[in-house]
């Protein structure tokens, strides 16, 4: 009886360590979908999908992989200028990580156009392109998941950071040599010291104050409509709905701004600069009232104008200030 009972035991306790059919079928599926990952990645960093792929190899379990997919509308016909911007950053940080000492199996990169799988999209309910979505190797996308592109921009080294605060996988972005800045710093400096060589009897131009004062302004402009910020955070230009076509140069958000607003308040301000500049022209000039009169009757109009188009604009991206002025 007790031989039995232990005979028992063991054919229990072999059964128990034995995978069955059904867990051998999963690894081998899984393992079926790492190479196939690999393979792709190993020859182009970021792994094109469509419905079919998409399905199999990231809705389908198993799946022990995060995969980041930048859904996008790359056909020419789409119009969709910010989607090729912010692939050119997709590439630069998919590169990085594939030619990293620290690459692995565990995240992969991968983008869906939609003219190859508008069916992902529906799928998905996404109206707007670029999309960044990190898909956990456990688990659906939670919020966290999507990536905030109107407030952080698509720049590679953002796009780092948000990966591995989703992931846990540290990329160090590398970029291709850009030569370009180089050379027109470079182009600068040349023509600059080929003019003052010219001009090497006569540098009175250096002590102008017009021209001091017209370099000190332009800088405050160019920093005051927020240049700095487009290129810390690389903010798209504008964006365009790619259903719609309806393309926005104003971010509705007070956190976030596109590259084109900073183009319209610098427009802005310096308007409303000229008409201050007119206005204290027309009170100390010493021409004739007529001209005088004119100069004063622009420079209200600019200031009145432009001011008037700034609170908008203000009013816009902070919802529920409730001051305007001509323009609501």
């Amino acid at each position: 009886m007790f031989s039995k009972l232990l005979l028992v035991v063991f054919f229990a306790v072999v059964l128990q360590n034995t995978p069955s059919n059904g867990q051998k079928k999963k690894e081998s599926l899984l393992s079926e979908k790492v190479t196939q990952m690999m393979e792709w990645t190993s020859k182009r960093a970021v792994i094109r999908l469509n419905g079919e792929k998409f399905r199999r190899l990231i809705r389908a379990p198993p799946r022990n992989y995060s995969v980041i997919i930048m859904f996008t509308a790359l056909q020419t016909q789409r119009q969709c200028a910010v989607c090729r911007q912010a692939d050119e950053e997709y590439q630069i940080l998919a590169n990085s990580w594939r030619y990293s000492s620290a690459f692995t199996n565990k995240i992969f990169f991968a983008t869906v156009d939609f003219d190859e799988g508008s069916d992902v999209f529906q799928m998905l309910n996404m109206n707007s392109a670029p999309t960044f979505i990190n898909f956990p190797a456990k688990g659906k996308p939670k919020r966290a998941d999507t990536y905030e592109l109107q407030v952080r921009g698509f720049a590679a080294e953002q796009l780092a950071r948000w990966v591995a605060d989703r992931t846990d996988v540290q990329i160090r972005v590398i970029r291709p040599p850009n030569y370009a800045g180089p050379l027109m710093l470079g182009l600068l400096l040349a023509v600059i010291g080929s003019l003052a060589y010219l001009r090497r009897n006569n540098l009175e131009f250096l002590f102008n104050k017009n021209v001091w004062a017209f370099s000190a302004l332009c800088f405050v402009l160019i920093m005051t409509s927020g240049q700095m910020w487009n290129h810390i955070r690389g903010p798209p230009y504008a964006h365009k709905n790619p259903n719609t076509g309806q393309v926005s140069y104003i971010h509705g958000s007070s956190q976030a701004q596109f590259v084109a607003e900073t183009h319209i308040v610098l427009l802005f301000n310096g308007a409303v600069t000229l008409g201050m500049v007119l206005l204290h022209e027309a009170a100390t000039t010493d021409l004739d009232i007529g001209k005088r009169k004119i100069m004063c009757v622009a420079g209200i109009g600019l200031v009145v104008l432009f001011f008037s188009w700034l609170l908008s604009v203000f009013k816009a991206k902070y919802h529920g200030y409730p001051y305007s002025f001509l323009f609501s």
